[in-house]
């Protein structure tokens, strides 16, 4: 068999698998970027940054396996996948806590301003005037999204101290007892009553813009948001309009609407943006960008020594499974 592994980094090299040979490619997979002789793959593991679409997989005819090396599938056709038989696998839980813990390196830049403090102090300025943050200890993290991720969120969270209150579509009353927290009802609840909202969700159809220009009028004024999930849970036009109008003091963004365009386009002032899928969506990510009060790493979240080596052991393992007829670790399509 061969596999094509690509968005492939010097610490993804070195491995083997018996019977099959790799083909290490550092780019991504769409339709512009397809590998050397793509008839002749079986296999392939990919990353975010791929889009596996119909017209990749017309491209890649002999491909019986797709396993992406992130907890989320949202950039594979599931429905196309599955009308032609290809086994989707994913890695299911890898960084957990890597995670929770950018998102609460977030907050905490966010809280007490460490962007401006580094910024003002790197041109020799130690003056303290605009720098005052605020305690977590006694304000109130709200989580949406409580699955592992969000578990740590909430126990990190009370950590420091905080009340912490949660909503999930499934909530798990024995461990909300158990780590002194509560559930309630709705999501606007959660953003009514949060000095702190992170999120912690998958995108679906279902959570495709949970903050929203309706929702987001429920925010408690002055409250922070946090977004290590996916960038398509959040309407960027409307956290632009919360900060505008001091709803929102501040926002911390791991992940963007349509970031595989804006890391695609990253001179996009002096380029040709027309090749772009959105430019309004590129231009208002920007906006975010070029902000104070908005802190934006680059889908970053994940990225501990620790957390790859696990995404790459189970990688291994999923192709393993995959080729001795017992596969794992598999998306189970709806």
């Amino acid at each position: 068999m061969k596999l094509a592994y690509f968005e492939a980094t010097s610490e993804d090299k070195g491995f083997a698998l018996p019977g099959v040979e790799i083909l290490s490619l550092p780019n991504h997979i769409d339709e512009q970027h397809l590998p050397p002789d793509p008839i002749t793959i079986d296999l392939i593991s990919i990353f975010i940054g791929s889009r596996i679409s119909v017209a990749v997989l017309d491209a890649l005819p002999n491909l019986k396996l797709i396993t992406t090396r992130s907890t989320g599938y949202d950039h594979i056709d599931i429905t196309a996948c599955k009308q032609r038989g290809i086994t989707v696998c994913n890695v299911p839980a890898y960084g957990e806590n890597t995670v929770a813990e950018h998102a609460f390196a977030l907050i905490l830049a966010l809280s007490r301003k460490i962007f401006q403090t580094y910024e003002r102090t790197e041109k020799m300025n130690f003056s303290r005037d605009g720098l005052e943050g605020f305690d977590l200890k006694g304000k109130t993290l709200g989580v949406i999204g409580c699955g592992a991720i969000g578990r740590h969120s909430i126990q990190m969270g009370k950590g420091f101290g905080m009340e912490v209150i949660a909503y999930d579509i499934h909530p798990d009353r024995a461990f909300a007892k158990q780590a002194s927290f509560s559930f309630t009802d709705s999501v606007a609840t959660v953003l009514q009553q949060s000095d702190v909202i992170t999120l912690h969700v998958p995108h679906t159809s279902e959570t495709h813009h949970i903050i929203n220009m309706e929702t987001i009028k429920h925010v408690k004024p002055g409250a922070i948001l946090v977004n290590t999930a996916r960038g398509g849970l959040v309407d960027t036009e409307a956290i632009l309009w919360a900060l505008d109008n001091h709803i929102l003091s501040g926002v911390g963004l791991d992940v963007l609407e349509d970031e595989e365009d804006i890391f695609e386009h990253q001179d996009l002032i002096s380029s040709d943006i027309s090749q772009a899928k959105d430019t309004a969506a590129l231009l208002r990510n920007h906006m975010l960008i070029d902000r104070n009060d908005v802190i934006i790493t680059p889908h970053n979240a994940f990225n501990s020594r620790e957390s790859r080596l696990r995404v790459v052991k189970t990688t291994l393992e999923n192709i393993r499974a995959f080729i001795a007829g017992n596969p794992q670790n598999v998306i189970h399509f709806s």
